[in-house]
């Protein structure tokens, strides 16, 4: 079970931005395709090993999903940040996902 590493969340006040970083060993999170989830619940965006994008209604047009180019890092650009976008963000490959395999994930506040 390959187990991926959250990072980048903080407080912020609404309007404001963050990004999140998910971090696998080696390169592992480039093979796969890679969900961040939010509380557990929401899938808040995903990205394909062919960079194909999906996002919930919620965060379309103010989150982006990306790769970096070495391919050993996913990135969730958090915009226009809104008081209901805060809670745990856990980045999950599809394994994680099937084994319900969760990490420490990332706390992400966002004031009024």
């Amino acid at each position: 079970q390959v187990q991926f590493v959250e990072s980048g969340g903080e407080s912020v006040q609404a309007g404001g931005s963050l990004r999140l970083s998910c971090d696998g060993p080696g390169t592992t999170v480039a093979w796969v395709k890679v969900f961040w989830y939010r509380n557990q619940r929401e899938m808040v965006a995903s990205i394909t090993t062919d960079e194909i994008e999906e996002y919930a209604e919620s965060v379309k047009g103010r989150f982006i999903i990306s790769r970096a180019s070495h391919g050993r890092r996913v990135y969730l650009q958090m915009n226009d940040l809104k008081p209901e976008d805060a809670g745990i963000y856990h980045c999950m490959s599809p394994q994680n996902i099937r084994d319900n395999a969760w990490g420490q994930g990332t706390a992400v506040a966002v004031s009024p």
